[in-house]
């Protein structure tokens, strides 16, 4: 397994909202994470890299324990993500926003950037060219000049995906990357995401739109915090538990 979770908790004063929640994502799956608003995916997605602590439960990330790790670390050793609200630089174009997240991994020291050495351009070339090809992975190429802030809002989101990207992630988390698209865009964006696992990225997904199952190995499935179930897209579509948890009991046939 990538990465590994076992009996994670989390409670904020009396709530629980993720409890004793058990998941393994294997190398080179897309892995679906769904359930109803207020599930506690996101709140997964935040004790896996860092940004909350855990109450009780491990995460190993390629063997690796990062329960206690700082984002920062965690991204380091290489698990990217993005987030429901994009935090882009919307004064820069598309193309500096990419670049600017390489800098997690700098291929240049402080003298070779303050003398603006050869070695310092070459480098420099190098980021710019694996930016454009991030780029054309996610769709955008073709608006590598724009202002962020100019960008169409599903254009915007596929943007935070090129900036995790950008950090060269061998798992990549992706939380909702088609709030608010249209039928167009997620098309595009489904592409991309077919993309990235074709290209040896490990994908996490948390998504409320269901034709994200659709790229899905396996999809887990949560309510109230505790998984209620897992298995293949066919086999969690046809489960009694999840109409449940999404309809309510009076759709369960």
């Amino acid at each position: 397994m990538l990465l590994q979770i076992d009996s994670l908790t989390k409670t904020f004063g009396g709530l629980m909202a993720v409890n004793r929640f058990d998941m393994g994502v294997e190398e080179g799956q897309i892995v679906g994470l769904i359930g109803p608003n207020g599930a506690g995916k996101s709140t997964i997605f935040n004790l896996i890299t860092g940004v909350l602590r855990p109450s009780l439960g491990t995460v190993h990330f390629a063997g690796r324990d990062i329960t206690n790790k700082l984002p920062d670390q965690v991204a380091a050793l290489g698990v990217g993500r993005t987030f429901q609200l994009n935090p882009l630089f919307p004064e820069f174009t598309v193309l500096e926003n990419v670049t600017s997240s390489f800098y997690l991994h700098p291929r240049s020291n402080f003298f070779q950037m303050f003398f603006g050495t050869r070695t310092y351009k070459r480098n420099e070339a190098f980021i710019a060219n694996k930016a454009r090809d991030i780029l054309e992975l996610v769709g955008l190429a073709k608006v590598s000049g724009e202002l962020a802030r100019n960008l169409p809002h599903g254009h915007q989101k596929m943007l935070g995906v090129a900036r995790a990207l950008a950090t060269t992630p061998r798992l990549l988390l992706l939380d909702e990357p088609l709030a608010g698209m249209n039928p167009s865009e997620i098309r595009s964006s489904l592409d991309a995401i077919r993309s990235m696992r074709d290209s040896g990225i490990t994908v996490l997904i948390v998504e409320h739109n269901m034709q994200i199952l659709n790229l899905c190995d396996r999809v887990v499935v949560i309510s109230f915090g505790k998984k209620i179930t897992e298995g293949t897209p066919a086999e969690v579509r046809a489960n009694s538990e999840v109409v449940s948890a999404y309809f309510g009991t009076d759709h369960v046939c």
